[in-house]
């Protein structure tokens, strides 16, 4: 009877493939070889690469911003930082890949605090478009200590992996984005009261991978193969960039602001500070203060903020950049041969709604959406060649979605 001369099982057992007249392998065992070969080839010794020509190719910090700036609007302070923070990461990767060198130089990991639909996951995909270096976006909100039910602390190490195609020294010069950092915050004033598994727990697990250690990764994820060989990947010259919405974390601020208001105001420095916009104050000791350790926030040096989308900018994100929301809805009509305008007083409206749900930019797609589904499920079959949205138009079709706002 045919066998597997591996595994040895028949092949009523398996399925077989011949080798010879008299050899055959099963699939199972042709899968488990093919797995051995790719991670023997991971863990290979690399010849370094000439970066000569990659020096020179290297985008500046204007030359950075710039290409950010046809895809974000405003946000000036955040894309500033991050374009120095990637830039200084690039000389960084190519300094140490010279011999010779008397000083080496340190990363400096970056944290980004706003509010949501700001922007903050924007900049990392749009710096991601243009990079060299293998570039990976995580969640936080599914990390979990190891031996819970979530994600390893090393599955961020294996999504960079999986963007560097399993080359271990391309993924060790590599860009994280950390989104929703501020969501594995302390969850109570006392650690030891509770086991904080998605909270402090998860940032104690961050603290090996920021500051710079060689780390054991499954290739494969963590729980679902528990005996694959590890990778080792040493994170001391990966980037990584935090960002996250602190909801709330405007009440820290205004009560550090407000620790010397005591009795009448004589020297009138309160009246300086913007209400509306307190991020910009933010320091160090307020992410203390939201639920991050200290730990954690000594390796995030670079601190900048997002400002709040008012009703100016998001008309300008309505229609300015290269891939704005209007744009991409007249080249979809476009491509069925149909020919799609707004009105002016319509994109008012959109951004008018869009500042009452208080929900930033993505607001603006989700009442785009709703004042377009009908036409976008009738048109397409239309003898009809043109379509115009008037504000008129907008606000029936918006009020026939049956979107009310809520408190």
């Amino acid at each position: 009877m045919k066998s597997c001369c591996i595994c040895k099982r028949s092949g009523k057992e398996v399925m077989l493939v011949e080798c010879n007249k008299e050899t055959y392998i099963c699939t199972d065992c042709i899968k488990s070889i093919a797995r051995q070969i790719e991670l023997a080839e991971a863990m290979q010794p690399r010849p370094k690469a000439d970066t000569t020509n990659e020096k020179k190719n290297l985008p500046k910090p204007v030359e950075i911003k710039a290409f950010l700036d046809k895809y974000v609007v405003g946000q000036d302070s955040a894309k500033r930082y991050l374009s120095v923070a990637v830039y200084n990461h690039y000389k960084r990767v190519y300094n140490n890949a010279t011999k010779g060198d008397e000083v080496e130089l340190e990363k400096s990991n970056i944290i980004m605090v706003g509010a949501t639909g700001t922007g903050k996951t924007l900049l990392a995909k749009t710096i991601a478009r243009m990079l060299d270096v293998p570039f990976a976006i995580v969640d936080a909100t599914v990390l979990t200590e190891a031996g819970y039910v979530g994600e390893d602390i090393e599955s961020i190490l294996t999504r960079l992996l999986q963007a560097a195609d399993y080359n271990v020294q391309q993924a060790e010069r590599g860009i994280v984005f950390i989104d929703e950092i501020d969501k594995i915050a302390r969850k109570g004033d006392n650690p030891s009261i509770t086991r904080d598994v998605s909270g402090e727990g998860v940032q104690q697990g961050l603290l090996k991978l920021l500051e710079g250690s060689v780390v054991n990764v499954p290739p494969q994820g963590g729980r679902k193969h528990p005996d694959q060989k590890m990778i080792p990947v040493n994170t001391q010259h990966i980037l990584y960039i935090c960002g996250g919405a602190f909801d709330g974390i405007e009440k820290k601020i205004a009560a550090r602001l407000n620790t010397r208001a005591v009795g009448f105001d004589t020297d009138g420095k309160r009246s300086d500070i913007d209400r509306d916009n307190l991020l910009q104050y933010i320091q160090p000791q307020d992410l203390k203060a939201f639920g991050l350790i200290p730990e954690i926030i000594g390796r995030l040096p670079i601190l900048t903020y997002l400002d709040p989308l008012d009703r100016k900018i998001l008309r300008r994100i309505l229609t300015e950049p290269e891939n704005a929301i209007i744009k991409q809805y007249v080249y979809m009509f476009k491509m069925d041969g149909k020919q799609l305008s707004f009105d002016d007083d319509a994109l008012d409206f959109i951004v008018d709604k869009a500042v009452e749900f208080k929900l930033g930019a993505r607001g603006l797609r989700s009442i785009t959406e709703s004042i377009m589904m009908d036409d976008m499920f009738e048109f397409p079959s239309s003898s009809k060649k043109s379509l115009r949205i008037t504000r008129q138009y907008a606000e029936e079709k918006f009020n026939k979605a049956n979107i009310h706002r809520t408190e």
